[in-house]
């Protein structure tokens, strides 16, 4: 079958989708889960909660858009991909409710058992999703068992490979880098001092384990020459984070991140290229391509003129969105809670 234009179109739209929610909601997965670490009390917590606080839902936005496009573009791939990865999917939705939750019901009462718990559900609501995208990315560019019919005919235990874990490893460490400088970026005083000097130490960290997983990609599972140059520029943006963390650069070094996570994106989605999802038993005839896993061209053609009319409004609502919010938060500027209901016992 041949790859028409609009597929090639709706592929990138998809990776572009992923790219915009790795990097936005990277630094709040980030933020998350170095809440313990860099906060000493409760109104050190509400700090980096507020950073967060009016963007993370919208940030969230993304993946439900590129989960929605890649039922419409492509619903071989996502029906493969939901069944085969049920379990995985399955936690991260669990983990994002549990978040979803703490963010919104933290505050109701004046009670430290009760903002404890719901803080335990941001830091786990955080962690395990930034780990598993990596363990399903990872899953995804190496290839999973798929016979004849396009079928999963593996087990959840098929997807804990070391090149798998090893992505997890690798995402992780990246939204933590990336939410440390972004902590930087918008708070002051103690917990700026603390984000920089811990965003200094990971960023060596992210550099070594992050640089590793793409060479291994590039030699085991990439067949395109030109994503070389994806991994190079990646390698080149996360040594200038080193860099920029060192000399407290902090926007210099968010800049870098997110370069890194965006040529990370390319070279996923580059390796991949025809294919969305190699098969490890057959790779000839199994694998899920962009050719045999799209939806008709009238589908595709239809959802192009949605995208180009809707697409310009949104991406101006939340740059809006950061614009308003774009000032230091710091704990000074923290009220205290009054007016809020004691919870008993």
């Amino acid at each position: 079958m041949e790859i028409t234009t609009l597929q090639v179109v709706w592929f990138l739209l998809i990776a572009v989708l992923w790219t915009g929610y790795l990097v936005l909601e990277g630094f709040d997965f980030g933020v998350g889960m170095l809440i313990p670490v860099l906060a000493r009390d409760d109104k050190e917590r509400r700090v980096m909660i507020n950073t967060i606080a009016p963007v993370w839902d919208g940030n969230e936005v993304w993946v439900l858009t590129a989960g929605g496009a890649t039922f419409a573009a492509f619903p071989e791939w996502y029906a493969t991909l939901f069944s085969g990865f049920y379990l995985a999917l399955l936690l991260i939705l669990l983990a994002l409710i549990a978040r979803v939750v703490s963010f919104e019901w933290r505050g109701k009462f004046d009670d430290d058992r009760w903002r404890a718990w719901f803080d335990r559900g941001i830091i786990i609501g955080s962690w395990l999703p930034s780990i598993l995208w990596g363990v399903a990315f990872g899953n995804i560019v190496r290839g999973v068992p798929l016979d004849a019919q396009h079928q999963f005919v593996g087990s959840f235990l098929d997807l804990l490979n070391p090149f798998a874990l090893l992505g997890g490893a690798t995402t992780t460490l990246i939204f933590l880098t990336h939410g440390a400088i972004y902590t930087t970026l918008k708070t002051d005083g103690e917990i700026r001092r603390r984000a920089g000097a811990l965003a200094e130490r990971l960023a060596v960290v992210t550099l070594v384990v992050a640089g590793a997983w793409a060479v291994w990609l590039q030699l085991a599972y990439s067949e395109q020459a030109w994503t070389w140059a994806a991994t190079l520029v990646a390698a080149v943006a996360l040594i200038s984070v080193v860099v920029s963390t060192r000399q407290r650069r902090e926007g210099y070094a968010f800049i870098g991140s997110a370069v890194a996570i965006v040529f990370a994106v390319v070279l996923i989605f580059g390796s991949l290229y025809p294919d969305v999802m190699p098969s490890t038993i057959d790779p000839a005839t199994n694998s899920l391509t962009l050719a045999n896993a799209s939806s008709s061209q009238y589908t595709l053609g239809v959802m192009t003129w949605v995208a180009v009319i809707l697409t310009p409004f949104v991406l101006a609502y939340q740059a809006w969105t950061y614009w308003v919010f774009r000032k230091r938060i710091t704990v000074e500027g923290i009220p205290e809670n009054a007016g809020l209901p004691v919870a008993k016992g």
